[in-house]
């Protein structure tokens, strides 16, 4: 009979072996697996913002060449543009505004361009905060240029 449990104790000690070297693989793979799901969380967002401000200055610059009397003045543009993107952007770390530029042509010259541009300092979860340690914000900007009507 001691012959029949001999070979029941070799194998659970054998699938014992086995849970140790599983938990070290894992251990050793866990993170390279969060590096790269993090990094896709990370990419994600900054997609996202990016969207955002590039409709925002399509926005801004719709906005401006739309046949209206008065005219849309820069700051007019300018605040369309900033009600646009605000609470639409994911800044989890430090909140900046985006900076906004608009450049109208003179209207005496035909075609009548206005130029709107977008600049935003992307904070994100680790990545931007890491580059703007090291000197290297990432920055997101967007223009976009219309034709007045």
């Amino acid at each position: 009979m001691s012959t029949f449990l001999r070979p029941a104790t070799w194998r659970s000690a054998g699938q014992q072996q086995q849970k140790g070297a599983a938990a070290v693989e894992f251990a050793l793979i866990l993170p390279v697996l969060l590096l790269v799901f993090f990094g896709i969380v990370e990419l994600s967002l900054a997609l996202y913002d990016k969207a955002i401000i590039t409709n925002a200055s399509r926005e801004g610059a719709r906005a401006g060449i739309v046949l209206s009397s008065p005219k849309m003045t820069e700051a007019q543009i300018r605040d369309v543009v900033l009600t646009y993107t605000n609470g639409a952007l994911l800044s989890l770390g430090a909140s900046t505004a985006p900076t906004v530029t608009v450049v109208q042509s003179a209207p005496s010259s035909f075609p009548s361009n206005l130029s709107v541009t977008v600049s935003y300092t992307y904070a994100g979860l680790g990545l931007g905060s890491m580059l703007s340690a090291l000197g290297q914000p990432i920055v997101l900007s967007s223009r976009t240029v219309m034709v007045n009507e």
